[in-house]
C-alpha cells in the first residue's frame, strides 16, 4: 500500500486492516512515495520525518512492515518500480496494490499500468466524496473491492488543522501526534 503518509491517520490504517483481514494477506507493505506523480505539492515533510511517523505508528503491529524502497530511490515515485522490485523479491507470491478508490478514475495514467497490472492485482477501497461510477479498462487489470470502513478524513485537512491549531487526535496515532509536535510540523514559520 502506497502512499505519502504525510502525515499517517487512521483512514490510511483502517485501509489497511480491511484489506489485510478481508483479503487474508500474509503480510502488508506500507510504501512510501518519494514524490508522487500525480500530485506534485502533496508532499511536506521530509522523507525521513514521513518515514519516522509511519514507524512511530504503526511499530507494535506485526501484521504490518515498511519499505523505505521509494524514499531511497527518491525522485519520483512510480507503482511500476516498485512493483518490479516486490516481484524480484516474492517471484512465487501473488501480489496485491492496495489503492483508494479515488485512484481508479486515474488509474490509466499510471506509468506502464499494462505491465503494472500484469504483476499486481489491485485492491480498491473507495473513499468518501469519491463515488465509484466506473472501473477503467485496462487489458489484464485484475480489480478487487474491499468493504471497508470508510473514514472521511486527509491528510491535506490534517496538516491545516495542525496549521490552526486543532487537534490531530482521534485521527491520528498518538505516536505519530508526539513526533508532529517535536518537530514542529505543518506549522507555518513564525
Amino acid at each position: 500500500m502506497g502512499g505519502s503518509f504525510d502525515p499517517v491517520h487512521f483512514g490510511h490504517l483502517l485501509a489497511a486492516q480491511d484489506a489485510y483481514e478481508q483479503y487474508q494477506l500474509d503480510r502488508l507493505i506500507l510504501v512510501p512515495a518519494a514524490q508522487a506523480p500525480l500530485k506534485p505539492n502533496e508532499v511536506c515533510s521530509s522523507s525521513e520525518m514521513r518515514l519516522a511517523m509511519l514507524r512511530a505508528a504503526v511499530e507494535w503491529d506485526r501484521r504490518f512492515e515498511i519499505s523505505d524502497i521509494e524514499l531511497n530511490r527518491g525522485g519520483v515515485s512510480y507503482t511500476i518500480d516498485s512493483a518490479r522490485h516486490f516481484r524480484t523479491l516474492y517471484p512465487n507470491d501473488e501480489l496485491y496494490w492496495i489503492i483508494g478508490g479515488d485512484q481508479l478514475p486515474k488509474l490509466h495514467l499510471w506509468k506502464d499500468i499494462g505491465e503494472l497490472a500484469s504483476l499486481v492485482q489491485f485492491i480498491f477501497l473507495e473513499r468518501p466524496g469519491f463515488p465509484i461510477r466506473a472501473t477503467p479498462v485496462i487489458p489484464g487489470l485484475r480489480l478487487h473491492r474491499c468493504d471497508g470502513h470508510l473514514l472521511a478524513i486527509s491528510s491535506t485537512e490534517l496538516r491545516e488543522r495542525t496549521r490552526r491549531r486543532l487537534s490531530l487526535d482521534y485521527f491520528v496515532p498518538h505516536k505519530a501526534i508526539v513526533y508532529i509536535k517535536q518537530h514542529a510540523l505543518y506549522l507555518d514559520p513564525l
